[in-house]
């Protein structure tokens, strides 16, 4: 099926910020019921399937102009959040510092991945698009008129 969906820089980016931000206000909530922070780990967790559904999608994509500007962007904004996910390490509580060490592992994860899936994609041969199917004739072809083939006499 032919992707019809462009290059976006958004919805990663975006994606990948959602799922840390979850996954820090399940950490660092403060006093709340186990339901809740197990709640918000489930939708940080969620988030990170629908991240990596997201990268596959648009490292995947056929363009005609190979790596674009949107590619470099969104690997640009993976490895910044990867760097950024590092800040938390130095400054806060234990969990945090587990957290951040978390996240920047993921979001270089995410960047790497970006990166081989979308050189794979750029460096695979186009494939030509299907030939329409042909149904077959339900009209009886053409058959030559039947001759007498006895000699008269």
């Amino acid at each position: 099926m032919e992707e019809r969906r462009r290059a976006r820089v958004g919805t990663v980016s975006g994606l990948a910020l959602l799922t840390g931000a979850t996954a820090l206000v399940a950490v660092a909530g403060g006093h709340r019921s186990i339901f809740a922070t197990l709640l918000l780990g489930l939708l940080a967790a969620g988030m990170a399937h629908a991240l990596v559904v997201e990268i596959q999608r648009q490292a995947r994509r056929r363009s005609p102009g190979g790596w674009g500007r949107h590619d470099t962007v969104n690997t640009a904004l993976l490895a910044c959040w990867a760097v950024s996910a590092t800040a938390l390490v130095p400054v806060a509580a234990l969990p945090l510092r587990i957290l951040g060490l978390l996240l920047a592992v993921g979001y270089a994860a995410c960047c790497a991945y970006f990166v081989v899936e979308r050189r794979r994609s750029v460096a695979a041969p186009a494939l030509p698009s299907p030939a329409p199917a042909v149904e077959p004739s339900t009209s009886v072809p053409a058959t030559p008129p039947v001759t007498d083939s006895a000699p008269s006499v």
